[in-house]
């Protein structure tokens, strides 16, 4: 654990330095960028990090012996005369008592055992925050860069019907085309300018989001990803449940169980009963002017023997132990659906990349080739042109749901040194 977190913070150190100390890099951040960024500036993980820093000063106090009590006393006191001379000398029953609690039953070490535990449980949760955070700015980042290729792809489009427009405006004058024909490219290029506007909106939208998990709230308008498409990869065989182990969130639950192992056994260590031993130094002249004396107290377990507290204690081991459970079927479960994603999105970014997308760029280039020589009606060029933008965000959107795919498996299949 302590391994994998230093690492963590020096790739945050190394990369960060250079991505957050000039704001013009957000214009071109790459994923590994914008996990150093994370790393450094996420909310969640900076709130878990103070989560885990209190758990370690609880374990200091866990660690504390009881203090001692010093008592001091005066009694005997005449309220009818005045005893006369000094002080030292006065008939008056002066007493000072130091009492010192000594805890049995192994209370101090089970504080501290349970105390341990709970720093490693939220060591864990920190991890779990940590690898559940990579996933959303993967998720995020890949959302910023499909933004940003259907805002590119909707600019090519306004681009191609303004083109379109300017030339048919030149063959209306020159009678070629008509009137109508004109009016339909227009409503089409209307169309495509809506399109690109909402695609701009998109874009607003996922660097704002992305933005927020950097802690770059301030610069959301700057962020742009230069990351280009993953290529697919063969997915390598591993064996699933020797990785679950590994997990922070099994770990986690793991730890949680031996917190709730060590507060039962606190619960059972309230049986032995604690004393208390006391010293006392006792003035009182003239007669006995100093004696000293000991003694022992310890409480009398008459009407409670702590029933509920170890019940209780009962109750919360068995509850963990079934939490260990049920977390690691879920982990055994996400690693499933995110194969399956990988396997299922893969095939379709290969299927649009080699085949789809070739062949619609191919029939909208010879559709736009015969519709500048008249061999083409009107509605067919846009049938062409249509198909090419659907085909070319479809292949984007594979594009991006195998880049989130790919990433929460990669991330999913590190393993963590134990």
């Amino acid at each position: 654990m302590q391994v994998y977190r230093a690492s963590l913070v020096v790739l945050a150190l190394l990369l960060c330095t250079t991505a957050h100390a000039e704001p013009a890099a957000l214009g071109t951040l790459t994923l590994s960028q914008a996990e150093a960024l994370l790393l450094a500036h996420n909310h969640g993980i900076q709130s878990a990090e103070r989560m885990v820093e209190g758990l370690r000063a609880d374990r200091i106090s866990a660690a504390q012996r009881p203090n001692p009590t010093l008592s001091l006393g005066v009694t005997s006191i005449s309220v009818e005369r005045k005893p006369a001379g000094k002080y030292w000398d006065k008939p008056l029953d002066s007493v000072m008592r130091l009492e010192q609690s000594i805890e049995r039953g192994d209370k101090r070490e089970l504080r501290i055992r349970t105390a341990e535990q709970a720093i490693k449980s939220g060591e864990a949760d920190t991890s779990e925050i940590i690898r559940q955070q990579r996933i959303a700015l993967a998720s995020a980042y890949y959302d910023l860069l499909l933004a940003q290729d259907k805002e590119r792809i909707n600019r090519q489009t306004v681009a191609l019907y303004e083109k379109s427009v300017g030339a048919a405006h030149l063959r209306l004058k020159a009678g070629d085309v008509a009137p109508t024909e004109l009016a339909r490219l227009q409503v089409e290029a209307a169309r495509a300018s809506n399109d690109l506007r909402q695609s701009q909106a998109e874009q607003e939208k996922a660097q704002i989001a992305l933005a927020y998990l950097i802690g770059a709230e301030k610069q959301a308008a700057q962020i742009h990803a230069s990351d280009l498409w993953p290529e697919v990869q063969a997915l390598a065989g591993l064996d699933l449940e020797s990785l679950l182990d590994t997990r922070p969130d099994i770990r986690s639950a793991q730890a949680r169980v031996a917190f709730a192992d060590a507060r039962r056994a606190q619960a059972r260590a309230l049986l032995k009963r604690d004393v208390s031993v006391g010293m006392q130094y006792e003035h009182y002249p003239p007669d006995a002017r100093n004696t000293v004396g000991i003694g022992i107290s310890f409480p009398l377990q008459l009407n409670y023997q702590y029933e509920g507290e170890i019940r209780r204690a009962e109750s919360d081991y068995s509850a963990a132990l079934e939490d260990l459970e049920q977390v690691r079927a879920a982990a055994r479960s996400e690693l499933g659906r995110i194969r399956s994603d990988l396997e299922s999105t893969a095939e379709l970014v290969a299927r649009y990349r080699n085949e789809l997308l070739a062949k619609a760029e191919k029939s909208a280039a010879a559709a736009e080739f015969a519709y500048q020589r008249g061999a083409l009606p009107l509605l067919d060029l846009f049938d062409a042109r249509r198909t090419l933008r659907s085909i070319q965000l479809e292949t984007a959107g594979a594009c991006s749901n195998y880049a989130k795919a790919l990433s929460a498996w990669q991330i999913s299949m590190t393993r963590e040194k134990l």
